[in-house]
């Protein structure tokens, strides 16, 4: 106990944060090393926390990577959503999406995506994972379907074609890009694959 006349310290105010934030610097790592790659005290450094704050409020390294893939993925559809669902050409927009997409994985440096990375890190035998990335998979996917039908329904998508099957294509087009455009020092490949795709959406 403090001695007669001593100061009382007040305590200190606890350290606030904005969580999703913190979330948003964390995808960063992850993207770019994986789970596995990715350090406690790289992801400390760039989410700007101390290590008590990222247990109490996350509880683990993995509930952060998993609500880091959540709001990843949360992100990420919608922002495929507004692309997509924007005025004029349902097929024009799909075709500027391929393209903004080639031009992303075709750059030196290209992190991929999370969903892509993960997908590499883990496996079926993680069933919690494996959950996780084909229920965010299978998000996007439904993005992709109702912008064919959208096309199918202005009568720039030939009646024959399924806009599921194109839609699950679209997907792996997309994850493909992304995980191979990280070893890419060209554009060649990621321009080829958009270009065949693009082909066939046309195809009448």
């Amino acid at each position: 106990m403090p001695g007669p006349g001593a100061t009382r310290l007040a305590p200190g105010p606890e350290k606030q944060f904005d969580p999703e934030k913190v979330v948003e610097r964390a995808v960063e790592v992850f993207q770019a090393r994986g789970f596995e790659g990715a350090s406690l005290s790289e992801l400390l450094s760039r989410m700007e926390i101390g290590r008590k704050s990222l247990y109490d409020t996350f509880g683990s390294k993995r509930e952060l990577f998993l609500r880091a893939l959540d709001q990843y993925s949360r992100v990420q559809t919608a922002e495929l959503r507004r692309m997509l669902e924007r005025p004029g050409s349902p097929m024009r927009r799909l075709k500027e999406v391929l393209r903004e997409m080639r031009l992303r994985h075709s750059q030196r440096g290209s992190t991929g995506c999370l969903l892509g990375t993960s997908i590499a890190d883990f496996d079926a035998s993680d069933a919690e994972m494996a959950s996780r990335l084909r229920d965010h998979l299978h998000d996007f996917e439904e993005v992709f379907r109702e912008a064919l039908e959208r096309a199918r329904d202005a009568g720039e998508l030939d009646e024959g074609v399924s806009p599921r099957d194109t839609a699950r294509m679209l997907v792996c087009l997309s994850q493909g890009m992304a995980l191979v455009g990280r070893v890419l020092d060209d554009g060649a490949i990621p321009r080829s694959a958009v270009s065949a795709a693009t082909a066939l959406l046309d195809q009448r």
